[in-house]
């Protein structure tokens, strides 16, 4: 499968959603889309990354985008995860990791000196013609929103 870049087209795709649902790229057409992956539910560093995301919001939405974010993880999980954080949008659940393959996302990880595959932090800009307009790989949490937000608020 040929890599996505900035300017192509993201193929269509549908996975399982937080609150049962599946969710379908199409379900986005017509307007932007932010897409988060993230490595795990209820861990810090993803807490405060939907945290963020559900704090601005309405902002986006202001801007005409929506937003889902990505793990591994399976729907009961998200859907705690969720409930608990109050979050406004879908949590998709990749368990077969065909869509984090598809954005590249599976990263060899390190963690005490143990190495493993993994979810790299990233998220995607997705305009309302359904082309990948920006992307951010190894993100650092800290701003990040809001640098996603500026960049929604210029389509």
């Amino acid at each position: 499968m040929p890599t996505l870049k900035p300017g192509l087209k993201v193929p269509q795709f549908s996975l399982p959603a937080s609150g049962g649902a599946t969710w379908s790229l199409k379900d986005a057409a017509g307007r932007n889309l932010v897409i988060y992956f993230y490595p795990k539910d209820m861990t810090s560093g993803c807490t405060r990354e939907s945290q963020d995301f559900r704090d601005l919001a309405k902002a986006f939405r202001k801007a005409g985008t929506e937003i889902v974010g990505i793990s591994r993880d399976s729907v009961a999980s998200h859907d705690k995860f969720t409930a608990k954080e109050a979050l406004p949008f879908p949590l998709l659940a990749d368990t077969e990791e065909k869509v984090c393959k598809l954005f590249d996302v599976i990263k060899q990880k390190s963690l005490y000196g143990r190495k493993y595959m993994g979810i790299e932090r990233s998220t995607f800009l997705i305009d309302g013609t359904g082309r990948l307009v920006q992307e951010w790989r190894n993100v650092k949490v800290p701003g990040h929103a809001e640098a996603v937000l500026e960049a929604a608020q210029r389509l």
